[in-house]
């Protein structure tokens, strides 16, 4: 049933949709993700990292809210449920207990890397399909790569 009729034709619903609910789970796991991070994190850099997360997992919740209301406003019914995260979820992640700061990075670097890399392949599948679903994922890669660059800083000059 769809309650909201999409002004897409179908295929091309179908494709930004699968391209939203994907995004949409990217989001939902990284802000989870950041605020693992940021709960667990130790080290001498601690305050600096935590404050950074907190950017992360910010700007994760709200483009993960703008990619819902996208797929809400083409008649795709968006899926955030913990159950839909936890089994489609596929960045890398932190491990349990204290987290150095160091690993901190390093795992937020790849986690965002990640999604990025994910994100440019459903930029290229909105291409022709819906080139206002692939201006909005261009503008949260953006984002993205903001932060990626900002934590991958922070190894410097160790790697």
């Amino acid at each position: 049933m769809t309650v909201v009729k999409s002004t897409l034709p179908d295929d091309a619903r179908r494709v930004a949709g699968a391209a939203l609910q994907d995004t949409l789970v990217d989001l939902l796991g990284l802000s989870l993700t950041g605020k693992q991070a940021h709960w667990n994190i130790v080290g001498p850099r601690f305050r600096s990292i935590h404050l950074q997360l907190d950017e992360v997992v910010d700007a994760a919740r709200s483009f993960a809210d703008t990619v819902a209301e996208r797929a809400a406003a083409l008649g795709v019914p968006p899926d955030g449920r913990p159950e839909t995260i936890a089994a489609a979820f596929r960045l890398p992640g932190p491990k349990d207990g204290w987290i150095r700061d160091e690993e901190v990075v390093a795992v937020m670097v790849e986690a965002l890397r990640t999604a990025i890399a994910r994100l440019r392949e459903r930029i290229e599948a909105t291409d022709g399909p819906d080139p206002v679903t692939q201006d909005l994922l261009i503008g949260i890669t953006s984002e993205l790569e903001k932060q990626r660059w900002m934590f991958e800083a922070e190894n410097w000059p160790r790697d």
